[in-house]
């Protein structure tokens, strides 16, 4: 039994990985059916630093302006200034893991930061991006 209790904490942990990589991968799949393709790692990185000036904001935003430039290091809120977790699957496997907390988040922050919600070619840009970190 006290080897049991070992091993499953282990499972999980390895597990983690996996789970992510499949639901990145339904994601991508799921942005290719609606006339995505060519996703592109690079492109999800400039967009990531790219200034965007949405309507009635005061300043330029971008991710990195929350999240950082740095995605294995906790990131600051640009408005409340709350803590955010890394995104860096490397350091944090459990935020690429849930494929409604990731359209969730996709939905809040491309409105808030782009002005609009992002196309299926900008996710699967953003999420080919945030899984080599």
């Amino acid at each position: 039994m006290r080897t049991m209790l070992k091993i499953v904490p282990l499972l999980a942990l390895f597990g983690l990985p996996l789970a992510y990589a499949d639901t990145v991968d339904d994601l991508l799949k799921g942005y290719q059916a609606q006339g995505a393709s060519n996703f592109s790692a690079e492109k999800g990185q400039t967009m990531w630093t790219q200034k965007f000036n949405p309507p009635g904001s005061d300043r330029a935003r971008s991710c990195a302006l929350c999240h950082g430039e740095n995605l294995k290091l906790t990131g600051k809120h640009a408005k409340t200034g709350k803590p955010i977790e890394p995104l860096a699957p490397s350091v944090n496997p459990k935020r690429l893991a849930d494929a409604a907390e990731i359209e969730k988040w996709f939905k809040r922050n491309c409105t808030w930061t782009v002005g609009r919600e992002c196309t299926p070619q900008e996710k699967g840009d953003f999420l080919s991006y945030l899984r080599k970190q």
